[in-house]
């Protein structure tokens, strides 16, 4: 098992042998203690000094159920803190699988140029290798049209991390993006701005190719799979987690529906707890919606490889064509209830275009919710909204105040969002 350490300064690589301290930590545990140990907490966030950490979970790679999961952290952009960010997908199976404990990137390049790593096993010499390559062709600013470019280059096989639009301006509500199981860049480590810690390091895509790779050794595979077992079995006989169950039916979304009743829902910036229009955006109406659109029962799919609970929906327009890929329950509140907006089509139009300019929907959500309770847009204002998320991708100066995230709104919103801060705590106790 190794530490790989990236160095953007002169654009090379080494192999570390994992220190004690560090040999039973994955995830977040691995990535925070990293960032506590190794980062100057005065540092700029954007700056050299700061370091983008990327772990597999301690069973990722392993036949354990859902466990294809990767943590990115780094200090945040956003908050100034240690930030954790984590997410579902092939590319945290492939990098456990070769052995990688731990992936670090440091530095900046000398010259304004992006380049990408290509990380792969090198079966003579029996340890994962890195080659840099220039990543200029990629620089389209729709991740949705970028990926299949990178698949072209490298093939089917590929697992991709990269950043987009919003990471390249340094935004503190960009995300780090990696595929999903239909290659669509719609898998984030969303929050804290990390894209923009990857976009101040300039490389724009880590790829992992697994071929040939070892696997995750288990010091005892019989624990093991009885723990495994013991764990397949729970969730697939929950009512929440089994087959056609409640997340595999409605998605995360279902909770949308429950948190109203609750009076917990997030509602136009965060100034109440209850939507009139929840029923309209819940992961019920998801499943209705696309059984009418495409003529039959649409279960959800799973997000990464070995996860058996399936709760990535897809919603499908009128025309039975798919408008976006998933619609998780803080996407649909961010972007529908936390905007007064209930209309389902246009919250999947919202999400697909944050997957596309690399942008935290969560963050993003709230941003715009900040500016329709200053009066930039009226709260209900779906069209408006799109056109603000444009305008992030874009970088034009309402965009960029946005993309900075809600601790960035102008002074001169302060006063009249400032009504809003009695209700937000109210409901997030």
């Amino acid at each position: 098992m190794w530490f790989i350490r990236v160095n953007m300064n002169d654009l090379t690589y080494r192999l570390e042998a994992i220190p004690d301290a560090y040999k039973h930590l994955g995830g977040r545990g691995m990535t925070s203690s990293i960032v506590a140990d190794e980062v100057p907490p005065l540092c700029h966030p954007l700056g050299p000094n700061n370091k983008l950490v990327f772990s597999p979970g301690i069973v990722s790679g392993t036949a354990a159920p859902t466990s294809a999961r990767v943590s990115v952290g780094g200090k945040s952009p956003l908050t100034g803190g240690i930030k954790e960010s984590n997410a579902g997908s092939s590319w945290a199976r492939d990098l456990a699988v070769m052995r990688v404990k731990a992936l670090i990137v440091e530095g900046q390049p000398k010259e304004n140029k992006c380049w990408g790593i290509k990380l792969t096993w090198d079966a003579a010499a029996g340890q994962p290798k890195i080659e840099f390559f220039d990543a200029a062709e990629f620089s389209g600013d729709d991740l949705y049209d970028v990926f299949p470019q990178v698949y072209k280059k490298f093939g089917d096989k590929i697992s991709i991390a990269g950043y987009g639009a919003a990471g390249a301006k340094g935004y503190g509500n960009s995300g780090v993006v990696f595929n999903d199981e239909a290659k669509r860049p719609s898998r984030y480590a969303g929050r804290g701005g990390l894209g923009a810690v990857m976009g101040s390091k300039m490389l724009k895509f880590i790829v992992l190719d697994d071929q040939g790779a070892p696997g995750v050794p288990i010091a005892d595979d019989a624990l093991f799979q009885q723990g495994r077992k013991k764990m397949t079995d729970a969730l697939m006989t929950h009512d929440v987690t089994k087959p056609k169950g409640g997340l595999n039916t409605y998605g995360t979304a279902v909770l949308i529906n429950i948190m109203n009743e609750a009076g917990g829902l997030p509602t136009r910036n965060f100034s109440s707890g209850r939507f009139e229009g929840a029923a309209k955006i819940a992961g019920e109406a998801i499943f209705e919606g696309n059984k009418q659109r495409i003529g039959k029962e649409l279960y959800n799919h799973a997000c990464s490889p070995g996860c058996i609970i399936q709760c990535s929906n897809t919603w499908f327009g009128a025309d039975g064509k798919e408008i976006a890929s998933c619609i998780e329950y803080e996407s649909d509140w961010a972007l529908g209830a936390n905007c007064g907006i209930d209309d389902l089509d246009d919250i999947a139009g919202m999400i697909k275009l944050c997957n596309a300019y690399g942008l935290d929907t969560i963050e993003t959500g709230d941003a715009i919710g900040v500016a329709m309770q200053a009066g930039v847009i009226p709260f209900g204002d779906s069209k408006g909204a799109i056109n603000l998320i444009h305008e992030m991708g874009k970088g034009t100066p309402m965009g960029r105040i946005l993309g900075g995230g809600t601790g960035k709104r102008p002074r001169r919103w302060a006063p009249i969002t400032r009504r809003a801060t009695p209700s937000r705590r109210r409901f997030s106790a």
